[in-house]
């Protein structure tokens, strides 16, 4: 993974966007009923682990590989730069819900 704070809040956000147009795209896919077997839940507790190792991977492994280095400053400073990063991504996409709602127009 490259040392950019802001490339890895933004591939977050993909990962983010992507897993849930999987995940829409399955719950369609399952309408028959399918979906009421045991393999849901086990589907969704795997996923929830996955995605909280990706995240963790994201926004923390550079922060980590910094402070081990000795450079604590810069690493505070990176995870900090990610999450106001992932932040901000995360807040133009609740504006673009708000504003599908009619909330802003």
């Amino acid at each position: 993974m490259k040392k950019n704070p802001f490339l890895n809040a933004v591939i977050a956000t993909a990962y983010i966007i992507g897993i849930v147009n999987v995940v829409n795209f399955t719950t369609h896919m399952g309408e028959d009923g399918a979906g009421n077997s045991v393999l849901m839940p086990m589907a969704m507790i795997s996923l929830f682990t996955l995605s909280a190792a990706v995240m963790g991977y994201l926004f923390l492994y550079g922060p980590i590989e910094l402070y081990i280095a000795g450079q604590k400053k810069e690493a505070v400073q990176f995870f900090l730069k990610t999450v106001f990063t992932f932040a901000i991504t995360t807040s133009i996409l609740f504006v673009f819900l708000w504003n599908s709602f009619g909330v802003m127009k």
